[in-house]
């Protein structure tokens, strides 16, 4: 029996990451195939060429993405993207999602001020656990200063699996530790709940002593 199950475990450790990758991708190529709905019937794959082709949608989507971060880039698209997300402000239920969903967006994939900039090891829940948190700005405003704390560092702190959502904490810089983590690393490592852990880089830094 022990061999059978050893044999079992083998074998599904094989097949499981397996099957998950392409139920994943399956997934997402019939998504992006939904984009084949805003063609004309005429012109889809299955008037044009008699048959249906699986991920021809991908493309599609893929060119949409391409031709609409051109339009943005240039002056006249950032323009109407303006004018868009203030027709959208306007509507209560629709402009908390979108907003939510754009600045979770411009945090992961974006650059500049509004990203995950740095990433951090805090406290928490108590003093001796520790959890990942990434700096989203170290202004300083008015709650920072009603605190009386310097080198005030505002944290996003996700949670697992889902890091688009979490909370928001504010700390001092000298009751955390920066780490030298990618930003990109630090999310898979939140995401696959720390099964997923980034090599040990050379000078890693030192842990401030509680």
């Amino acid at each position: 029996m022990s061999y059978f199950k050893r044999y079992f475990i083998a074998g599904l450790l094989v097949w499981l990451p397996l099957g998950v990758t392409i139920v994943v991708i399956k997934f997402l190529v019939d998504l992006f195939d939904r984009s084949l709905l805003l063609l004309p019937p005429n012109y889809r794959p299955e008037a044009l060429f008699g048959m249906d082709i699986p991920g021809f949608g991908v493309l599609l989507s893929f060119t949409l993405i391409i031709m609409t971060g051109v339009i943005v880039a240039n002056f006249l698209g950032s323009k109407i993207v303006n004018i868009w997300e203030s027709f959208l402000s306007r509507i209560p239920l629709v402009r908390s999602i979108y907003n939510a969903a754009k600045q979770i967006s411009q945090a992961v994939f974006g650059s500049g001020d509004k990203t995950f900039q740095k990433v951090y090891l805090i406290q928490y829940p108590r003093v001796g656990l520790w959890t990942l948190g990434f700096q989203t700005s170290d202004l300083q405003g008015e709650a920072q200063s009603k605190t009386g704390m310097k080198d005030v560092v505002n944290l996003f702190v996700p949670t697992t699996p889902n890091p688009t959502s979490g909370f928001f904490i504010m700390a001092s810089k000298q009751e955390i530790v920066e780490l030298d983590m990618k930003v990109e690393e630090a999310l898979k490592m939140v995401i696959s709940g720390g099964v997923i852990v980034p090599d040990l880089p050379k000078t890693p830094k030192r842990a401030v002593s509680s």
